[in-house]
């Protein structure tokens, strides 16, 4: 039987705890995340040999704390990131190996980090290669390759194909493994990553050009990632991914290799949105509503500075509204939503290109509250001081509690690493 989603224009309550009693304590803009839902998302994976969770969706220190007591790994890709992993408690030993490095260059500082610490890694170019080698010889790496073709909700989250930086190109991959080889590098595993919202007729042929690289590079290949880009539903009626047709694809693939191998290929995924972006909520307070001709504005305190994904990609959101007399059969109006921005692209109802979208929501007034759903991953992970404004507090649901896991930016953190040099009048004088 297919799982749709269904969403509700109110919401009273995350985790068992009130919306309203929430933002009271907590105020607004503020990002809750409801553990319950993480670790049910955790708990879908497991057939997988190894859940390795993209922190860049999410990378708060709780959240990756609760990664690692659920035995999910970490994929890194910067040194900031590699730096939140430790201090989570992951380690750079282990087998496989709890964190692994994976982007399409190394910064100075990344390049440093990962050979002083002994982090593995996963090469998205040629130069990768070359650099790596050159300071590390003798240790094992993957490479993340791109098959010549992606897929993706938008574009902006396609990660194969010529249009794509991500990846060592198909056609370079005999010439990567030589390089490698030369320079003391053993590729022990292979990646590839197509995008966010891949359907089965791609993922069957992403299938097919793993097989065809991992038998390229023959039997050294001890592991395949299958990446990630799970997809959630974000509106009401849309299905589920099925899950275990997902995982016998690749399955399948897994067993081919190790058919030909003639020993075992370790399994692995790589999700960031599946994991945690249903667990997520930006509560919101409604600061005015406003007719402007025939259009009706519910304008908010939060804007793209907290949740970049509609102005970015257009992307949707299950909105809801939290009535504060407690009433849940209002009329409906068809609303645009905006937050406080001085930029007419501050409109969380709007699709790819910029187009305004209306939204059916319940009637509602100044000081009661809109959450928008499904706001876990790329949400604060992506939140700017635009404008000025301070970094929205993360607060986390776990057995019907809320505890703070982010207080709010002050302003005295805001301008903590500005210097305002004096004019030279002023000096002088």
């Amino acid at each position: 039987m297919v799982r749709v989603a269904e969403y509700s224009p109110y919401r009273t309550e995350i985790g068992g705890v009130p919306v309203a009693e929430i933002a009271r304590e907590f105020g607004t803009p503020t990002y809750v995340y409801d553990e319950s839902k993480i670790r049910e998302r955790i708990a879908e994976l497991r057939a997988f040999d190894v859940i390795r969770f993209a922190q860049k969706a999410c990378s708060n220190l709780a959240i990756l704390r609760l990664m690692h007591r659920e035995g999910v790994l970490v994929d890194a890709v910067s040194a900031g990131e590699v730096r939140r992993a430790l201090a989570a408690g992951y380690s750079a030993e282990g087998d496989p190996p709890p964190i692994v490095y994976c982007a399409d260059i190394f910064d100075r500082e990344a390049l440093g980090l990962v050979v002083e610490g002994g982090f593995h890694v996963n090469c998205g170019s040629m130069d990768m290669i070359d650099q790596y080698g050159a300071v590390a010889p003798g240790r094992e790496i993957t490479l993340r390759i791109n098959p010549g073709f992606g897929h993706g909700h938008s574009r902006k989250t396609n990660t194969g194909g010529d249009h794509s930086k991500h990846g060592i190109w198909h056609d370079q991959l005999v010439e990567a493994l030589v390089q490698a080889e030369d320079l003391g590098l053993s590729v022990t595993g292979l990646h590839m990553h197509i995008g966010s919202g891949s359907d089965f007729e791609h993922l069957a042929q992403v299938c097919a050009a793993m097989e065809r690289a991992a038998k390229t590079a023959g039997r050294i290949i001890r592991s395949i990632s299958a990446g990630g880009g799970l997809p959630i539903p974000y509106r009401s009626g849309e299905a589920y991914v099925d899950l275990a047709a997902y995982f016998k694809l690749w399955d399948a693939t897994r067993r081919k290799l190790e058919e030909t191998f003639g020993h075992k290929v370790r399994l692995e995924i790589e999700p960031g949105r599946y994991l945690v972006a249903e667990s997520g909520y930006l509560i919101a307070e409604i600061r005015a509503v406003k007719k402007q001709a025939d259009n009706l504005f519910y304008l908010v305190d939060a804007g793209f500075n907290c949740l970049a994904r509609p102005i970015l990609y257009g992307a949707f959101h299950p909105m809801s509204i939290c009535p504060l007399d407690g009433r849940v059969n209002r009329p409906l109006d068809e609303v645009i939503v905006g937050g406080p921005l001085c930029e007419s692209g501050d409109i969380f109802t709007q699709s790819e290109g910029g187009f305004v979208e209306k939204r059916l929501l319940p009637a509602a007034t100044v000081g009661e509250y809109l959450v928008i759903e499904c706001a876990g991953a790329y949400g604060f992970a992506m939140a700017s001081n635009y404008n000025s404004h301070l970094l929205p507090a993360e607060v986390l649901v776990r057995d019907g509690k809320a505890q703070l896991i982010r207080r709010r930016q002050t302003f005295e953190e805001l301008i903590a690493a500005e210097t305002a040099l004096e004019s030279k009048s002023a000096a002088l004088g």
